[in-house]
């Protein structure tokens, strides 16, 4: 037998038909053929030629692996609420509902009911957020970093943008402001130091600027990371002013964005969106995704003309969010015009737990499992959201010979959990694991103390 005997593509086909009625024709056929490439290229012996029964089963195989999706739910145990690799925020049972919802059929996501014409997607957000930050007009778009572009696109092209050196910022994946400055067709004016900055420094650029040359002046919330020690800058009502004096605008990015005071929960002071817009900025953008609680979306609040302008520019179109998104973010919004943020919201509600509930959970865990230390730790809020700060909290403390071993096993569970190690142990966290996958984890641990 030689490999010019491999049975034919018709012939496997033919005794092929539980593989084509569970994935159909074409993707059986796609199957096969790789499987018979694969064995011509091995150049194997004639001897050890496969048996068609063989060649069937590894088509499944093959088939079972192209069809595996590979984005899939997993029990967050690190104890990171907003954890970037993780999706950050989980949605509230109301946001999920309104995806659903607005998935089953057809949505009147650009039509007007009243008058039976083409509307426009933008108002579907636009009245809850004037209506709960009491901004004069708004505009969603897919995410934060969209949501700088876009405004400085529509408001600085071929102008210079006024910003301080202490807050020319990299987050995640490589996203520089002045990269995306020169995107946007702006320029770049830095004033101050990499330390400090003051009000002196913005006067200086306009005195030997000509009025016209500066579109705006940009102030950027340091979401991901603190200067500390020798530094100095002034507050975002004193740039306002300074602004306003020049007749520029004020756009303040505040990344995360908050509608709750995170000094409530034991936290420092997040900066929160109705404090921007009434200390002054005209233009305010933040992430729909962090410190707000909902799907990844980058929303833009401010004055009403110049908003305007804003969801006139081309750009406006490239990144508009779809209505999955708008339902979401909406039924994420509702929460807070309701005060029922903290109970219905993931993340807030995680913040928010209180230790003792949290030491019950970790207790209960190490009862049914039968080993472990319930000991104190921290959760962090993470994200590229209020760095540095963390949350008193309890874990359950599994001792192992080789973390990173036991780490692989339960990343091959169903649904994955992803924990962290602390001296050689693994550690679980109760806040940010839903109560409703707590027998989940129970089992899963069980499992690995099989191999301790």
């Amino acid at each position: 037998m030689s490999l010019r005997n491999l049975p034919s593509i018709d012939r496997l086909l033919q005794v092929s038909s539980e593989n084509i009625e569970a994935y159909g024709r074409p993707l059986t056929l796609k199957a096969l053929r790789f499987v018979l490439n694969e064995i011509r290229g091995k150049k194997i012996s004639d001897s050890i030629i496969p048996s068609i029964e063989e060649i069937i089963s590894c088509s499944k195989e093959v088939i079972e692996k192209w069809s595996q999706p590979t984005l899939i739910p997993v029990i967050n145990a690190t104890g990171v609420i907003l954890h970037t690799n993780l999706g950050r925020a989980p949605l509230s049972k109301s946001a999920i509902s309104a995806i659903e919802n607005i998935s089953k059929g057809y949505s009147n996501l650009e039509f007007d009911l009243k008058n039976g014409k083409r509307g426009s997607r933008l108002v579907h957000a636009e009245s809850i957020l004037k209506n709960l930050t009491n901004a004069e007009d708004a505009i969603v778009v897919n995410n934060c970093a969209s949501a700088v572009l876009l405004v400085l696109s529509s408001l600085a092209n071929r102008k210079y943008v006024l910003i301080p050196r202490t807050m020319l910022v990299e987050i995640g994946g490589g996203f520089r402001v002045p990269d995306v400055m020169k995107q946007s067709g702006a320029k770049l004016l830095e004033i101050g130091t990499t330390n400090k900055v003051r009000i002196a420094d913005f006067e200086e650029s306009f005195e030997i600027n000509s009025p016209n040359s500066i579109a705006l002046v940009m102030r950027v919330h340091r979401s991901n990371f603190k200067i500390v020690g020798f530094t100095e800058e002034p507050g975002i009502k004193e740039i306002a002013d300074i602004a306003h004096k020049h007749g520029v605008i004020l756009v303040d990015d505040l990344g995360s964005g908050a509608l709750i005071d995170t000094a409530r929960y034991g936290l420092s002071h997040e900066p929160t969106i109705e404090e921007s817009l009434s200390a002054g900025a005209d233009v305010v953008i933040f992430s729909g995704d962090k410190l707000i609680g909902g799907p990844q979306a980058g929303i833009i609040i401010g004055k009403k003309g110049i908003i305007t302008k804003i969801k006139r520019h081309p750009l406006a179109r490239a990144v508009r969010a779809d209505k999955t998104c708008l339902a979401a973010l909406n039924a994420t919004l509702l929460h807070y015009l309701r005060d029922e943020a903290e109970s219905e919201i993931p993340i807030w509600r995680m913040i928010s737990m209180p230790l003792d509930q949290i030491k019950s959970r970790a207790k209960r865990w190490q009862a049914e499992i039968n080993f472990g230390n319930v000991i104190m730790s921290e959760s962090t809020i993470g994200g590229g959201s209020m760095p540095g700060e963390t949350i008193d909290t309890w874990v359950l403390s599994i001792p192992v010979k080789s973390p990173d071993k036991y780490l692989a096993v339960l990343r091959k569970n169903d649904p994955p959990i992803i924990a962290r190690t602390q001296n050689d142990c693994l550690l679980f966290d109760p806040r940010t694991i839903n109560p409703e996958l707590d027998e989940v984890l129970v089992s899963a641990l069980k499992t690995i103390l099989r191999l301790i």
